[in-house]
């Protein structure tokens, strides 16, 4: 675990720690999304799921998708909160000179906090002169529907669903469910653990296959964030234990 001492005064003294959440979220997203491959392997094996087996199976891709998205929140503001705050610390002069400019750039931003997280990617990038993603690139594009898919889950509202020989019909403006099948259907492998006859999303999405795509690609646009800006990423050090099955 990632936890930086700042100061020691004496053993009468308190000691501050600045923990590193992002570290824990991408560990605990990877473990969960082995964890369902697992589970979908047994099933591929024996062909048989027990109902508690299918609730354990749906809570460790519910959670691996939302906690992959709680790493790049985390991973962003970390860097902001250590940036803003001086409490880094650098390899050399270079990434002290840098990071200094994005907490003095920072600061004089007003309601930053409150940007969406991946405005949050760009405008770091934007402030330490660095070329931000392009909408073209294809993990920041598999990422912004990530980010989309964990805010409808975390904000859902319930709407109708018509199902027709397996996929999602309806006529006029789509629903937020439709447009996730339009955009992810081919993006990766479907649940296997899903009834053929269930709609696309949430059934047949979120599985291995979903939580997977969830975890690299979050650690794809990460790694190309920092390598931008030319410094070390916080979860350098476990980047080989971040397995997906």
């Amino acid at each position: 675990m990632n936890k930086f001492p700042l100061e020691t005064i004496d053993e009468d003294s308190e000691i501050r720690f600045r923990d590193c959440f992002s570290v824990r979220y991408i560990q605990s997203a990877a473990l969960l999304c082995r964890l369902g491959y697992a589970m979908e392997k047994d099933y591929g094996e024996s062909g048989e799921v027990s109902p508690e087996s299918a609730q354990m199976h749906e809570a460790f891709i519910l959670n691996s998708v939302l906690s992959s998205v709680a790493f790049l929140e985390s991973t962003v503001n970390e860097l902001h909160s250590d940036a803003a705050d001086s409490a880094y610390f650098p390899r050399d002069k270079n990434d002290e000179d840098l990071l200094k400019k994005i907490g003095e750039r920072w600061n004089n931003e007003k309601n930053f906090d409150r940007a969406p997280v991946l405005t949050k990617y760009q405008k770091i990038l934007s402030l330490a002169d660095k070329q931000p993603f392009t909408e073209t690139d294809p993990a920041y594009a598999n990422v912004k529907n990530l980010v989309e898919i964990r805010n409808f889950l975390m904000h859902y509202r319930r709407e109708w669903v018509i199902i027709h020989q397996g996929r999602v019909a309806g006529d006029g403006e789509k629903t937020r469910i439709e447009k996730f099948e339009i955009s992810l259907r081919h993006a990766f492998k479907e649940n296997p653990l899903a009834h053929k006859n269930r709609p696309f999303f949430p059934d047949k999405c979120l599985g291995h296959g979903c939580a997977e795509w969830a975890v690299i690609n979050s650690l794809v646009v990460t790694g190309e964030f920092f390598s931008r800006l030319g410094l070390p990423a916080p979860y350098d050090g476990i980047k080989n234990e971040l397995l997906t099955r």
